[in-house]
């Protein structure tokens, strides 16, 4: 039997959880900052790092969120670990939601479906990740695989959408497909539609840096390209990001 995530996790990224769980301790009616991490596919490094910077930086008096906006896995050399992180966090502290993205479902499609496309899409380093801890890998997989289908493809709060692609124009943002919540691009990205709350999401890299429009922020920065991996920082005054946090590839 799998140990659990721990397993894949070296001194750096225990370290970091930790530290992030710490500075989540503060409890609500407190101030709330809300920290929107892109894309990581992989880039367990960078996340390690990124969760350090935002514990550094998180405000001692206010109350923490965390919200992955999708696609942890595929490309990048430590998807394994990734997901680890992320459900460590999630057993650390409450505040910490992971959306799915298509990376995610295409795992799952390939475990339940034996759907190929994930395996030309970055597949295969995802499974070179898990492969490291032998006997066992093949439980670790499934049980993240079982961890994946239970993620939510969408989430709000107050004055914002998270949503790892986007979102269709011409419906409802809480009546929409799972599929264009997790796919869509062109039809989303080339029309400032007002949803009635700011769109958090990813699924498009911009190695430019995070993409401000005025209904709509995408957080995908190309960490596995050579970009970065950028959380961006929100609270409860703005709809729209306050900052970002960067950490370079």
């Amino acid at each position: 039997m799998a140990r659990g995530p721990e397993q894949f996790l070296d001194r750096a990224a225990s370290d970091a959880v930790a530290a992030f769980a710490r500075v989540g301790r503060v409890a609500s009616p407190s101030p709330m900052r809300i920290y929107a991490i892109g894309d990581v596919h992989g880039c367990a490094d960078l996340l390690a790092a990124l969760l350090a910077a935002i514990a550094a930086a998180h405000p001692a008096d206010h109350a923490l969120r965390a919200i992955f906006i999708g696609d942890l896995v595929d490309r990048g050399p430590d998807s394994a670990k990734t997901v680890a992180m992320v459900r460590a966090l999630q057993e650390a502290t409450s505040t910490v939601v992971c959306l799915r993205g298509n990376h995610e479902q295409m795992m799952i499609d390939w475990a339940r479906k034996g759907d190929g496309l994930w395996l030309v899409n970055g597949g295969l380093e995802t499974i070179e990740s898990f492969s490291g801890i032998g006997d066992e890998s093949g439980q670790a997989m499934a049980e993240a695989i079982e961890w994946m289908e239970r993620l939510p493809t969408w989430r709000e709060d107050a004055g914002r959408i998270y949503v790892h692609a986007g979102l269709r124009p011409a419906a409802p943002y809480d009546r929409q497909s799972d599929h264009d919540r997790l796919w869509i691009r062109e039809d989303f990205l080339e029309v400032d539609h007002d949803f009635g709350k700011h769109v958090i999401h990813g699924h498009t890299p911009r190695l430019d840096g995070p993409e401000r429009r005025p209904f709509r922020t995408n957080i995908d920065t190309g960490a596995v390209y050579g970009g970065a991996l950028t959380a961006a920082v929100l609270d409860e005054t703005s709809p729209a990001p306050l900052d970002f946090l960067r950490i370079p590839a």
